[in-house]
């Protein structure tokens, strides 16, 4: 979902998001629950918490910020 939704240009692998969600996980951002069906191997699920949310809304602030000041820098304008 990750690539689809960046277009490609962010591509993840298995083995290194297995970690991140476990620290994740651990830092209590997200839960993860085992599920099973019938002829199917067993998954992981996952669903971001409140505080989660909370984290996630705050960075979200600051990346927009970060942005906005490198667009700033490389509009090419004179000051």
């Amino acid at each position: 979902m990750i690539e689809i939704r960046s277009k490609g240009a962010l591509a993840f692998h298995a083995a290194s998001m297995y970690p991140l969600l476990y620290r994740l996980e651990r830092r209590g951002l997200i839960k993860g629950r085992w599920v099973e069906k019938p002829g199917e191997r067993r998954r992981r699920l996952y669903r971001i918490t409140a505080k989660g949310r909370e984290v996630l809304a705050a960075q979200r602030a600051g990346w927009r910020e970060f942005v906005e000041a490198v667009n700033r820098i490389t509009a090419g304008g004179h000051a």
